[in-house]
């Protein structure tokens, strides 16, 4: 299970808060009600995605890929797409959450997004956002990555 709540963050921290980001190419291979399948394909290898549900808590599988069966998937991605860059943000400390800062790139350019994973429902629900979080899209199914590739960003 993957416990997570989103943010749209409406001006991103500075470089020296960011440190270094992994640059992602993401695209979905196929889509159906509340799941999708996706190929990520990162600096540090490449995973195909399972995820079923919407909201606070859903279901996530992921299996490692080599770059060949990743490459090989790739092509039937066409059309549900997006690139982005992932930073790390350690919130409270070492033992804290992390925040996953998302900076899009192609499309998307200059939309940033913001998740935090957490081990239970009731961390997540009591979890305080810092202010440059901004809104929270939890549960928005229009803001999910895989709306974002087939559609893009969403007015408002």
């Amino acid at each position: 299970m993957e416990i997570e709540r989103k943010f749209l963050v409406d001006a991103a921290p500075g470089q020296s808060m960011l440190g270094a980001g992994d640059r992602l190419r993401q695209g979905y291979v196929a889509e159906e009600g509340d799941v999708s399948v996706r190929v990520r394909i990162g600096s540090s290898g490449a995973v195909l995605t399972v995820k079923a549900g919407r909201g606070l808590s859903r279901t996530e599988v992921e299996l490692a890929l080599t770059a060949e069966q990743a490459e090989a998937l790739w092509p039937h991605t066409e059309g549900r797409r997006i690139e982005k860059t992932r930073y790390r943000i350690e919130l409270t400390g070492p033992t804290g959450p992390v925040a996953e800062l998302d900076s899009y790139a192609g499309s998307l350019d200059g939309l940033h997004t913001v998740e935090v994973e957490f081990g239970s429902v009731a961390a997540a629900e009591g979890f305080v956002a810092p202010a440059w979080f901004g809104r929270e899209l939890t549960g928005d199914g229009a803001w999910t990555n895989a709306s974002l590739a087939r559609k893009g960003r969403p007015a408002g």
